[in-house]
């Protein structure tokens, strides 16, 4: 049993990596215990009544079925619904009573179409407060004391992998609406290590990369910008960031056509992160070929009218004053009143800090 209790504890430890959670130990535990489903059922807490997670393995049941449980029967289930106590092995009898008009139809119209005669359960609570039921169940043969005490080991390993789950559900929401805000923006990063060898790199810098031959991954795997005065800037950059990690940001302009920016910051990881050489990280804003509506983004993120938008977008790319208002065919009096109202609402002083707080906005935001 010790083996089988081995295997399934592995599996259990797992699960939260699993498309979807948990596939491997809830089939590996319906094989073990000779059952005809097992399943785990959760209740994330943005999930309004009735919006339950269920995973299982075993027969599915009926369309008709699912439907029923969310529009009604949700609020007479008596194992989610009863008082369970943390831990506790429970059979299907402990929890139903014969006497409950809502228990017996609850049996009828939700247990029995699933074959569901003879049941296992056992519920915990994660810290984070969401709760989890995980369940064994056959259609005839009752579970013996050894079924019922293997549940009950597991059950302590369930709360932690039930908390794991969450919170790796919460850290992936989090990248999600990361990654959304960057792709509006049409950013893109890498992270280097102290010589500037790329360690990590996004689909987007790859992309921006792919379409702009100013900034190169050499062979050595290094990051090279291929204007000598951009070069020198980011070497110098990479230095500083690896001399001392709480060096100051540094917005580069790596190419006026097509245009590309960077800004390169020391890297706030986690020191138990899987990547301990990454020491900085580099925002990339440039073209690509799908392109995009960018002065819109900028207009949006910094409450700019369109025009205002169109001017800061240029000035960020290294155009002078004379130069944007003469590609927006607007007098250099008419560009410099937009200027002082761009530099107001941003709160920046200059290009140089007009460029930096385009790029390092989506770290706020983030």
């Amino acid at each position: 049993m010790d083996d089988v209790a081995d295997q399934l504890l592995a599996a259990l430890h797992d699960g939260p990596f699993e498309t979807p959670p948990w596939t491997t130990f809830l089939e590996l535990l319906r094989a073990k215990l000779d059952a005809d489903y097992s399943g785990i059922i959760f209740k994330p807490p943005d999930r309004g009544p009735g919006g339950v997670v269920e995973l299982f393995a075993g027969d599915d049941a009926p369309l008709e079925v699912h439907q029923f449980y969310r529009e009604s029967f949700y609020r007479s289930d008596p194992v989610m619904g009863g008082t369970l106590c943390e831990g506790q092995v429970y059979d299907l009898n402990d929890v139903f009573d014969e006497t409950n008009d809502d228990h017996r139809k609850y049996r009828q119209q939700i247990l029995e179409p699933r074959g569901v005669r003879q049941m296992k359960v056992v519920r915990v609570t994660e810290p984070s407060g969401v709760t989890g039921w995980m369940f064994i169940a056959r259609r005839d043969k009752p579970f013996d004391q050894r079924d019922a005490e293997l549940l009950a080991r597991l059950s302590a390993h369930f709360r932690r992998s039930l908390r794991n789950h969450i919170a790796l559900e919460g850290e992936l929401l989090h990248a999600r609406a990361a990654d959304s805000i960057i792709a509006r923006l049409n950013i893109g990063w890498l992270t280097l290590d102290a010589t500037g060898t790329v360690v990590r790199t996004s689909a987007h810098a790859s992309a921006i990369l792919d379409h702009s031959a100013a900034l190169k991954i050499g062979k050595d795997g290094r990051l090279v910008a291929m204007r000598s005065s951009a070069n020198g800037v980011l070497q110098s950059a990479i230095a500083a960031i690896s001399a001392e990690g709480s060096a100051r940001p540094q917005a580069i302009c790596v190419s006026d056509d097509p245009w590309l920016n960077m800004m390169l910051t020391p890297f706030a990881g986690v020191p138990a992160s899987p990547d301990r050489t990454s020491v900085m990280i580099a925002f990339l804003q440039g073209e690509t070929r799908f392109g995009a509506r960018r002065h819109e983004q900028i207009a949006e993120l910094f409450g700019l009218l369109p025009s205002e938008a169109r001017l800061a977008l240029l000035i960020s790319q290294g155009a002078s004053l004379a130069e944007a208002a003469d590609k927006l065919a607007i007098t250099l009096e008419t560009a410099r009143s937009y200027s002082k109202r761009i530099y107001a609402k941003m709160g920046v002083r200059g290009q140089a800090d007009l460029v930096r707080s385009i790029l390092t906005s989506v770290l706020t935001l983030a």
